[in-house]
């Protein structure tokens, strides 16, 4: 048997305890396909991530991400929280770490324990998702689902959501019903989503402060074994640009409050911008150790 060490920290918070958890195994050479998938079950987090040795020398790391029930393209606080392990290893050079995964190349800037990522694609669009299907899914009323900026939407900065605002206190009472979840996918299923997701990231807005808009957000995944997670940051990311593309800014800055509803609060900072190839986004926050240790397989 080989032995793997591996590290939890907490992602987008200060204090353990809060924020998204995530396991973290920083030399996964050797282990297979199986072996992730059936590590990231059995730890029965959002994401658990894998390091591997780049394919191209001047990159960090490649970095596979697994949640529940598959491996994913791309995802922020997995993103967030490994590039705060290597970079406490000695791997960031300049402050700077880039992670080879499915969706592209991830830059990662660590500043102390502030962490932030730029998601590797620009925003893109899918299907609209009709009003009445996504309120079902969540127990809210359809007037509920605030159309006046946009309809609800798939949403990608290299992870696909289904972005929608509702209202302040519809989105503390959502509650996803599993069974309308599986009936919705046979309804709405667009293209780059998978049959088994269909992510909701419900959001409302909740003022400013300065020049960033503050927000409260869920994000309910119940058919890839996330019932709610507590920080999304693959999620925040395509809203910030979202948001910025309904506008005539060249930037927008907003501080994403989620986790709430959990008791894990979390604090998401986003960023969107215009550039030549569309509109980018990142995001970041702070992470704290909270377990190490080894498994044997």
């Amino acid at each position: 048997m080989k032995t793997y060490e591996f590290v939890t920290v907490d992602v987008f918070t200060d204090r353990r305890f809060g924020g998204n958890p995530l396991a973290v195994f920083p030399d996964a050479r050797g282990l297979s396909d199986a072996d992730m998938q059936s590590l990231a079950a059995e730890f029965n987090l959002s994401e658990t991530t894998f390091v591997l040795p780049p394919n191209d020398p001047a990159h960090t790391a490649r970095v596979r991400i697994f949640n529940r029930t598959a491996e994913m393209p791309f995802a922020g606080h997995p993103n967030v929280g490994t590039g705060w392990v290597l970079a406490g290893r000695g791997r960031a050079k300049d402050g700077m770490l880039r992670f080879e995964e499915i969706a592209g190349l991830v830059e990662v800037k660590v500043d102390g324990d502030a962490v932030t990522i730029a998601a590797p694609q620009p925003l893109s669009l899918g299907a609209e998702m009709p009003v009445d299907l996504l309120a079902d899914c969540v127990g809210i009323a359809p007037g509920e689902v605030v159309v006046t900026a946009h309809r609800p939407v798939m949403a990608s900065v290299g992870n696909s959501f289904i972005v929608a605002e509702v209202t302040a206190e519809a989105l503390t009472r959502a509650v996803p019903d599993i069974a309308r979840f599986r009936h919705a996918v046979t309804q709405y299923a667009p293209t780059g989503m998978g049959p088994k997701r269909l992510p909701l990231y419900l959001y409302a807005h909740a003022g400013r402060s300065g020049d960033r808009a503050r927000l409260r957000s869920r994000m309910f995944s119940p058919l890839s074994g996330t019932v709610e997670d507590a920080a999304t940051g693959s999620a925040a990311t395509p809203l910030a640009a979202l948001l910025l593309s309904l506008t005539a800014d060249q930037e927008g800055h907003y501080d994403i409050v989620q986790g709430v509803e959990m008791g894990r609060p979390s604090l998401l900072l986003a960023s969107a911008h215009r550039a030549a190839d569309g509109i980018r986004a990142s995001v970041g926050g702070g992470c704290v150790p909270v377990l190490r240790g080894e498994v044997s397989l």
